[in-house]
């Protein structure tokens, strides 16, 4: 079994959680490649004593630089703020190793453009986060939409929403902030969830109009005081595609703000002969819509059954650290020859392509127009 030896830059929640998947290896079945954790760096030295439990970190560093000078390191998953991202990624890429990005890939388009720039000097693997299209439910929309069975296309939807934030007493953080999060707001923190499954699909926008909303101007600073919070905190992007000669209305939300939706992502598809639905509102249950002499919807309670096969049951359920771990099973497996048919990770062009829209999207705004996209 041929070793990877990967390095994490921000340890936070997101490092953790790739701390954990890479503990967790062993679940997958007949998998031909291992990585391991052997670095992480983060400026928080605090956040560093939590690695020190797993036995093959090997380097904590304070300073980056120190990590991309490890010439053990193979790989480097980044999940630090959006704008540290485009000197960050395209550090790793110069020091001569592969990067796992984390979204939104730079704070806006002139940066994700530089990254894909250097992306192409380098010649490095790189491919951007984006974990919930590895749960079963995504891959059956996914399988259903490629049989071309649903007639004429009438719409498609999907989206990302979250609920905390419509607590007004709720601590400002650096993703309400523009200077760390970038003027896209939520739909850098929120957006590539998305847009990953349709782009896949080959449904890219042709034009946008966007709806976006800042609900609360202020936040407790957790110092006793109030901190300007200046981000888009709700985004509805009116699309439009065009399929098979056909133009498509397609609606893509991102929401903080969005009531009792703890961790919501969901897709819909619908056509004249048949559809599919599904939310992580109901993590089991797929729906599937047929035109026959009458109208029905179908309802499918779905097992544990990723892209990659693991040692859990097909009737138990999947969650968030399992998605988390198909997704890094599905870079490795990408970096290595034998993905196959296998759905991967989100490309590099994918992740520009995210911004191409975002970027029409505050124009649009802004302007209260019908925007463009070029492609």
């Amino acid at each position: 079994m041929k070793q990877l030896n990967f390095g994490i830059i921000g340890g936070g929640l997101m490092g953790k959680e790739a701390a954990s998947a890479f503990a967790r290896w062993f679940v997958l079945n007949d998998f031909p490649a291992k990585p391991v954790l052997a670095a992480v760096a983060d400026l928080n030295p605090q956040i560093l004593e939590w690695y020190k439990q797993i036995p093959t970190v090997n380097q904590l560093a304070t300073d980056y630089h120190e990590l991309l000078a490890n010439k053990e390191i193979d790989v480097v998953y980044v999940a630090v703020p959006h704008n540290l991202h485009e000197q960050i990624y395209i550090d790793v890429l110069k020091s001569g190793k592969d990067l796992l990005a984390e979204k939104p890939f730079g704070i806006d388009l002139q940066a994700a453009e530089n990254i894909k720039k250097v992306i192409a000097e380098t010649g490095r693997f790189v491919r951007c986060s984006s974990e919930f299209p590895f749960l079963p439910g995504v891959q059956k929309v996914i399988a259903e939409y490629k049989k071309d069975s649903f007639g004429k296309l009438l719409s498609i939807k999907s989206g990302f929403h979250h609920s905390s934030d419509l607590d007004p007493t709720k601590p400002i953080n650096w993703k309400r902030i523009n200077k760390f999060c970038g003027e896209i707001g939520v739909m850098g923190d929120l957006g590539m969830h998305a847009c990953h499954v349709p782009f896949r699909l080959g449904m890219f926008p042709t034009s946008v109009y966007a709806q976006l909303q800042k609900i609360y101007y202020q936040r407790p600073d957790g110092k006793g005081g109030m901190a300007s919070c200046d981000t888009w905190d709700n985004a509805v992007l009116h699309c439009e595609v065009e399929l098979n000669g056909q133009q498509v209305p397609m609606t893509l939300e991102t929401k903080r703000m969005a009531p009792t939706e703890t961790n919501t992502w969901y897709i819909e598809i619908l056509g004249t002969d048949g559809g599919v639905k599904y939310s992580t509102k109901e993590p089991k249950t797929f729906y599937q819509f047929r035109r026959e002499k009458e109208q029905y919807w179908t309802k499918t309670d779905l097992g544990f059954n990723g892209p990659y096969t693991t040692v859990t049951g097909a009737i138990f359920e999947p969650g968030f650290p399992d998605c988390f771990q198909q997704m890094l099973a599905a870079y490795v497996a990408e970096r290595e020859w034998f993905k196959g048919d296998r759905f991967g990770c989100a490309t590099v062009e994918e992740a520009v392509m995210s911004h191409r829209l975002f970027d029409a999207a505050l124009q649009s705004h802004q302007a209260k127009i019908v925007k463009n996209i070029s492609h």
